[in-house]
């Protein structure tokens, strides 16, 4: 147990039965109080971000979780499919857990698998992934008045703004964080 005075952004805590991400922690100490810690947290089995504040004698369980490297193989309805290269072990996790992150699965894209207690938190994406264009409109000379974007469908149904350049068929980068076109592949 530490003190949740010592937390710092980017450790995990467990809480009342919660995993948490710490994003940010403010600490308040006034003449006459205790030392305040407002901690900016991210719960990590339901993806909501909140606030929670504790005076400094509270006690939080820090945690670490197991990150495994697996590869996505396919789409079996309601769950997405991970495997494991090296063991063949595979696992399913559920649509609804992963709904921004559908967004950059092709097969065979490696990921981390984050979990705690042998319980799937999520997965991590690479920083970029190169997804090919299915669809998109070509360019119309003469039409470059501002930054010249237009839309791209990828392979994974992700909508993009590529510039004029770009055409069906080739391949882009796109960031996993904000989900915006980086660059050819």
């Amino acid at each position: 147990m530490i003190n949740v005075t010592e937390l710092r952004p980017g450790n995990y805590f467990e809480d009342e039965g919660n995993i948490y991400l710490v994003l940010d922690i403010l600490l308040n100490k006034t003449a006459m109080r205790k030392m305040v810690a407002k901690v900016k947290v991210k719960n990590l089995r339901t993806g909501a971000i909140t606030e929670m504040s504790a005076n400094s004698g509270y006690q939080v369980d820090p945690i670490r979780l197991d990150k495994k490297k697996m590869a996505y193989l396919y789409d079996s309805g309601d769950f997405l499919v991970f495997m494991d290269q090296n063991t063949y072990e595979q696992v399913e996790i559920s649509k609804t857990r992963l709904q921004w992150e559908m967004k950059f699965l092709k097969e065979n894209l490696e990921v981390e698998i984050v979990t705690y207690n042998d319980e799937i938190l999520g997965i991590n994406l690479p920083s970029k992934v190169a997804l090919k264009i299915v669809h998109t409109e070509p360019a119309v000379k003469g039409d470059s008045v501002n930054k010249a974007l237009k839309e791209a469908t990828l392979e994974t149904g992700l909508v993009v703004k590529v510039p004029l350049f770009i055409s069906q068929d080739e391949e882009v980068l796109v960031r996993t964080d904000t989900g915006d076109y980086d660059g050819r592949a």
